[in-house]
């Protein structure tokens, strides 16, 4: 990632939220990476939503964030996954 995307995210997350807050994680991924998705949020419960073809799936996970630089390392963990989109 890109030190100039993830400074932007920090500054415009931090002018909308008051932390700790709830924000809301959404991925569209290839089929058969779901779970490397998931396995970031082990204690979290993720909604899982097929493509009209199958061939991909969005995940939508909702947590409570102490900071935006917590949601950084989320988005920067993410960033392994092959594949993934980060909405």
């Amino acid at each position: 990632m890109k030190p100039e995307w993830t400074e932007s995210l920090r500054e415009k997350l931090d002018q909308h939220y008051a932390w700790p807050a709830l924000y809301t994680f959404k991925f569209i991924v290839p089929k058969g990476k779901e779970q490397e998705v998931v396995a970031l949020f082990p204690q979290h419960t993720a909604t899982q939503r097929a493509s009209k073809n199958g061939n991909y799936s969005s995940i939508t996970i909702q947590m409570m964030m102490p900071s935006s630089d917590a949601i950084v390392l989320v988005y920067e963990a993410a960033s392994s996954i092959e594949g993934i989109i980060a909405l």
